[in-house]
């Protein structure tokens, strides 16, 4: 099946050779922009959003952009493989493999939130939803003609599906279909479904769709499809569980000083003070403000974590003033 290929570096609008820093700032830059809680046009958002959210998938983690930056130009060659990545690379979910019916099956989700680029090349776990079929033909005509004439399971699909953090939370219902293609006939099945995720759904929960994987031979019944939840990249929090983390910036003063700021939570802003003497990376509790953490509903907490940012675009008399207080304080930071 061939696939349209992905230049995720053109999606995030950095350079190849682009730091590790440089692509996070573009990612939380374009996610906010496009972020659907707060676009007008909420269809086209969650589109955009999603294509950000693939692309920092791939060039946020550094084993999977060096595979993305191997395959470069020769993605077209490794595509038309029959389905097959390149050895080196392991993994993926939705090749060609040997099914129920003894013949190699094609799959396609729609609606997981993944392009099809990075279902194919992405997809990892080494399963996924491609099969296990039989090693060598040879073998594998005799094993289907001893079983001919007995019923068999068809073989389970697996898939990744990307969740919002709002989706988390609340809980969502979410369309999909997966189309099977015959190779030898070229006929292509389609079936649309809707899938539940249950609030609190904890990253990498695997929800089974029973009935939708291969199907089945000799009156067998078919297999089940099972989707693994991903959550999908904030451009404000990080997640631990069920506990969602902020990093807060602060100038020197607000951490010296103390001040009242409001931050960003799931459910809108929260007034949080923070304490007189702050240092680098102290954290402030937010009990209570995190993601539901399975079928209990009890939510995670939110850490805000300070990040104090040094000024460097002084004026004269800002610069004077800092000397001033160079002077006079009696602050040793190496005792």
């Amino acid at each position: 099946m061939s696939v349209e290929f992905k230049d995720y570096y053109a999606t995030l609008g950095v350079a190849r050779d682009a730091k590790e820093e440089d692509i996070k700032k573009a990612f939380r830059k374009l996610a906010r922009k496009h972020h659907p809680d707060v676009a007008e046009d909420k269809k086209a958002a969650e589109e955009k959003f999603k294509e950000i959210n693939e692309a920092y998938e791939v060039l946020g983690d550094q084993v999977k952009r060096q595979k993305y930056d191997t395959l470069g130009a020769g993605w077209r060659e490794a595509d038309q493989q029959q389905g097959q990545t390149p050895p080196q690379w392991g993994g993926g979910r939705r090749y060609s493999a040997a099914g129920g019916q003894g013949h190699a099956q094609e799959f396609h989700f729609d609606g997981t939130g993944f392009s099809d680029f990075f279902e194919q090349y992405f997809g990892g776990g080494g399963q996924g939803g491609r099969f296990h079929g039989f090693g060598d033909e040879e073998g594998f005509a005799e094993e289907m003609h001893r079983q001919a004439n007995r019923p068999r399971r068809g073989h389970d699909v697996e898939g990744d599906i990307l969740v919002t953090l709002d989706e988390v939370l609340h809980g969502t219902e979410r369309p999909l279909s997966l189309a099977t293609t015959d190779p030898r006939t070229g006929k292509r099945d389609t079936k649309s479904f809707t899938v539940r995720i249950p609030p609190g759904a904890p990253e990498g929960k695997r929800i089974r769709v029973a009935g939708h994987g291969g199907e089945g031979a000799g009156g067998g019944e078919a297999g089940d499809l099972y989707l693994k939840v991903r959550y999908a990249a904030h451009p404000d929090f990080r997640t631990r569980g069920g506990d969602l983390y902020y990093d807060l910036d602060l100038a020197p003063w607000e951490a010296v000083l103390g001040t009242e700021v409001v931050v960003r939570g799931l459910q809108g802003g929260i007034k949080v003070r923070i304490p007189a003497g702050t240092g680098q990376d102290g954290q402030l509790r937010l009990k209570g403000q995190g993601l539901p953490q399975g079928k209990s509903g009890v939510r995670g907490d939110l850490y805000v974590v300070a990040h104090i940012q040094v000024p460097t675009d002084l004026s004269e008399q800002e610069l004077a003033l800092w000397q001033k207080l160079a002077s006079e304080s009696h602050f040793n930071p190496r005792p």
